[in-house]
């Protein structure tokens, strides 16, 4: 019987695979900043997932996903994005806050309700915030990030990366001011001095900093 890994070892999956989706080097330092836990703790609940097989860390101490917890990582992220869907199409959560509702729910879910979901929402190529699910990431092949974009240019925002997700405050931000895939938006301005890019999405103008504007990913219109 296959072993299914508990929701601690599920979350640290789930960020794995992505950062091995980035091309990142996966290293515990990386881990604990992102999932936010003590450097110890990672080093613990990596010993566990290399005893159960779920990783292998090789000797410059990059750790890699097993076949088995490359499996367990997709599965965990398409239960995700589709608990995000149920949220936003059923219940009518705000955009804003599914990732972090999702979180609360997808351990529970199982691979007949998963399939059902899929089913129920035309098997989704992405997530709400527009990050492909597992084995369809060559939708995102020609978006850029939104500072690769000049001043007059007009863009298609695709994307809001699944680092921004665990920010509410920045989610909240971007709802606010219409920063969602599917909108049009158009560079207003690119100041390298102070490292922001302001854009003018539905007569509204909005100013983000480079470092959220790296993670916010659109298509040249």
């Amino acid at each position: 019987m296959i072993q299914k890994p508990t929701p601690t070892i599920e979350d640290y999956l789930g960020v794995i695979y992505t950062l091995d989706r980035d091309g990142e080097k996966v290293i515990g330092a990386r881990l604990a900043e992102l999932l936010d836990v003590s450097p110890p703790t990672v080093t613990v609940t990596l010993k566990r997932m290399l005893r159960d097989n779920w990783i292998s860390i090789d000797k410059s101490k990059h750790i890699h996903l097993t076949s088995s917890g490359s499996e367990a990582a997709q599965s965990v992220i398409r239960r995700h994005m589709l608990t995000e869907w149920l949220l936003s199409r059923v219940l009518d959560i705000p955009w804003s806050e599914l990732h972090s509702e999702a979180d609360k729910l997808e351990h529970s879910i199982s691979k007949d309700v998963e399939d059902r979901l899929a089913a129920t929402f035309e098997d989704p190529s992405a997530c709400p915030h527009g990050n492909p699910m597992p084995g369809q990431e060559s939708i995102s092949n020609n978006w850029q990030a939104l500072t690769s974009f000049l001043k007059g240019e007009t863009c298609i925002i695709k994307r809001i990366h699944e680092w921004l997700e665990d920010e509410p405050e920045t989610m909240r931000f971007l709802e606010i001011n219409l920063v969602l895939p599917g909108n049009t938006a158009k560079i207003q301005e690119v100041l390298s001095f102070n490292k922001t890019i302001q854009i003018k999405i539905k007569e509204k103008l909005v100013t983000i900093g480079f470092e959220i504007a790296d993670k916010i990913y659109a298509e040249g219109k």
